[in-house]
Formats: C-alpha cells, sequence, structure tokens
C-alpha cells in the first residue's frame, strides 16, 4: 500500500488530540513561522488541561489585531495568523514550559493574565536549552547537563553536578504527545523543507513527539523535493495539512 501522510482536513488532523494532552507548538513568535490553521483547529476542539511548549506565550486574538494595525506599514499581519495566545484564550492550557512568556513593554500575554489568576503554571527556560531538550527527545537522549541556568529560577529542583569545576544543571528531555510544526512544502512521505524562519523551533519539534503534524503551504509529487533541501525526514512526520488558499477565521472549520 502506498504511503500517504496527507490529511484531508486540520480538524481531522487533530482529531485525536484530547483533555491532558502535551503538545509542543512549533514557530518563533511571528506570522511565517507559525502552525496557525493546527492551533485552530485545536482550539475549535476545546481540549482541556494542555501543557504547551513553545518559545513564546502568545500573542492571542486581540494583540494580533492590534499589532496587525500598529505594524502594518512594516511588516504586513495576515488575517489567518493565530498562535499559541489562542488556546488559552479558549481555556484549553493548563501549564506552561516557555522560553518567552511574558509580552514586551507594558502588554500582557494571555498566558500572563492566566498566571496572574493562578490558573496555570509556568515552568521557564532558556530558549537554547528548551530547543535542546525538545532535540534530546528525537534523539532518544533522556537528559544532559548544561551550564546554562545555574543559579536561577530555571535550575529549582533541579540536580547540579560539577563539570571541570564548571556546576551544570541536569535538564531531561521534553517528550510531547503531539508536535504541531510550519513546514513549506511537502510530499506525502512527509519530507518537508522550510523557508526562512519558518525553520525556527519547527525542524527542532518534529518527531520529539508520538504524533507530529505538520502544515504546509503545498504538497508536491514524490522526487519533486531536492534531496539536498530536506531538512526533517519524512519519517519524524506522521501527518500532513495543506493550508488553504484564501484566508480562514480560526473558528471556521477548515
Amino acid at each position: 500500500m502506498a504511503i500517504n501522510k496527507v490529511v484531508g482536513s486540520f480538524d481531522e488532523a487533530v482529531a485525536d488530540i484530547a483533555d491532558g494532552a502535551m503538545l509542543h507548538i512549533g514557530g518563533f513568535g511571528g506570522p511565517g513561522e507559525c502552525p496557525s490553521y493546527l492551533i485552530a483547529a485545536v482550539a475549535r476542539r476545546k481540549p482541556r488541561g494542555l501543557t504547551v511548549t513553545g518559545n513564546l506565550g502568545g500573542w492571542g486574538v486581540a494583540m494580533i489585531a492590534a499589532l496587525r494595525e500598529r505594524l502594518a506599514a512594516m511588516l504586513p499581519f495576515p488575517d489567518d495568523f493565530y498562535d499559541l495566545g489562542l488556546l488559552v484564550e479558549q481555556g484549553c492550557v493548563r501549564k506552561g514550559i516557555l522560553a518567552f512568556p511574558a509580552a514586551p513593554g507594558n502588554a500582557e500575554f494571555p498566558f500572563e493574565l492566566l498566571l496572574r489568576e493562578g490558573k496555570a503554571e509556568l515552568e521557564l527556560l532558556g530558549q537554547g536549552s528548551l530547543a535542546e531538550r525538545i532535540r534530546a527527545a528525537r534523539a532518544g537522549i533522556a537528559a544532559f547537563y548544561t551550564p546554562v541556568g545555574v543559579g536561577t529560577v530555571a535550575a529549582e529542583g533541579k540536580e547540579i553536578r560539577e563539570f571541570g569545576g564548571v556546576p551544570h544543571v541536569l535538564e531531561h528531555a521534553l517528550r510531547a504527545d503531539f508536535s504541531l510544526i510550519r513546514a513549506y512544502k511537502a510530499d506525502r512521505w512527509g519530507n518537508l523543507i522550510y523557508h526562512g524562519t519558518g525553520r525556527t523551533m519547527n525542524a527542532t519539534m518534529a518527531g520529539a513527539a508520538r504524533v507530529t503534524l505538520a502544515e504546509v503551504d503545498e504538497v508536491v509529487d514524490l522526487g519533486e523535493l531536492d534531496p539536498e533541501c530536506v531538512v526533517t525526514p519524512g519519517i519524524y512526520v506522521e501527518r500532513v495539512v495543506v493550508r488553504p488558499k484564501q484566508p480562514k477565521r480560526w473558528d471556521e472549520r477548515s
């Protein structure tokens, strides 16, 4: 039987994400590398008690709308940009394992508000440590020592050991139930290539979960992807879903 990992809709792709699941959410913080339609499909499903990992705490719908207006002349925000903040706003998130949970300036992410109300937990990590914990999960490495974070809140409750006279903190791999990632092109086997900043966290999270879901702009025929350009081999990907040609609202099935 021919391998075909392409799924017909985003709602179908996330149908088995249940209450209490752990999700890796790809991207850096902007629209170009965010798996917006996968996030929107999870928000429509409304599972509760999720643990989410990611770089940014998430802007949310209202803040993205404000940013879209404020930065229109410099950095256009597409109408279909939704991020981790949407899941927080929909009451899906119980815990965040994040590098940047707080918004700049006087603004507050939806996750910050939830944290202040005592309705969420936070595990704060340096960006590199977070990425390495996820990468370790994909590589089958149970844990590793790093000098990053020693003496900070990131090391609280963790084992400290010296190597060469330098204290290191023990960090454990972060393996999720699902990785939600964004790529540029795929084939039906799940091989992925990325565009620009799209590799940020997305490629790291691919394969670091029981199921990896890839949101892509296009699916091409087998053999059309240059093997030298494939960043994520299909063995790390279980499902591929193609983004719609025209933007859709987050609450519109896709």
